[in-house]
């Protein structure tokens, strides 16, 4: 696994994982979301772990899925990393902070809804363009957002895939915090200290009772999401709109 995709450091409680490829703007590849769905796992049985923190090295956070590694390797459900990285998120029972900064794009933005706190730079950059590229949410998202945010802002961000503001994240509902973009390393740390200096228990059973009513529905959701994104993944409309996207990025 190429592990310095990834930095992994454990500090005071707190278990920081940096999406590291900042020449290709943190993209994520099925290597880094097998070691991201590992490190997770872990902290969930690791006493000495009281929160983690997910952040990217650089000045983005995550462009998203690296597009090559993702036509060349698509999901394939259950069995694929991407797979395990969201039900990794979707079952941590600890504080799942997030740093964002620069750009967000795609699952960059989706995570997030199964974060606890998030903390945004003033200038971040987020976007969802799954429906420009012939594609439904992901992660729950079809279900996590509307119950975040409103139906009506839920389908503008969706449908639309134009890129937002985290002061407008913030409005939503689904970022804590909107800081100034030097401040934001330094702030989400404090934060993760924080919530990993609280007694353990307490913030296992009370995370438990915030998510209780949700769990079975959410998973039927991601599952139902992962069948109709795999299905349009084949589909003449998404080949179309992947196409017409590279070739917008080769000209750019």
């Amino acid at each position: 696994m190429a592990i310095e995709d990834i930095s992994i450091s454990k500090d005071q409680g707190v278990l920081a994982l940096g999406l590291n490829r900042p020449s290709k703007l943190n993209a994520i590849t099925r290597e880094m979301y097998a070691i991201l769905a590992r490190e997770i796992n872990g902290a969930n049985n690791d006493d000495e772990i009281g929160a983690v923190l997910i952040y990217g090295e650089g000045d983005d956070f995550t462009s998203g899925n690296d597009l090559n590694d993702f036509l060349e390797h698509p999901p394939t459900g259950s069995d694929s990393p991407v797979w395990h990285f969201l039900t990794a998120i979707r079952e941590f029972t600890k504080p799942l902070v997030a740093a964002v900064s620069g750009r967000s794009v795609g699952v960059g933005v989706t995570m997030l809804f199964h974060c606890d706190y998030v903390i945004a730079g003033e200038n971040s950059k987020l976007s969802m363009p799954f429906v420009n590229l012939g594609l439904v949410p992901e992660a729950g998202s079809s279900y996590l957002l509307p119950l975040i945010a409103g139906h009506q802002r839920a389908a503008e961000l969706f449908m639309l895939g134009e890129v937002f503001t985290a002061r407008r994240g913030y409005e939503a509902g689904f970022i804590n915090e909107v800081v100034g973009e030097e401040e934001v390393a330094v702030r989400a740390g404090e934060r993760a200290k924080h919530l990993a200096d609280q007694p353990r228990n307490a913030i296992r059973e009370t995370k438990r009772l915030l998510r209780e009513g949700h769990q079975k529905h959410l998973l039927a959701v991601m599952e139902e999401e992962a069948k109709l994104f795999t299905a349009a993944l084949e589909s003449d409309e998404a080949r179309e709109a992947f196409m017409n996207f590279l070739m917008k990025n080769r000209k750019n």
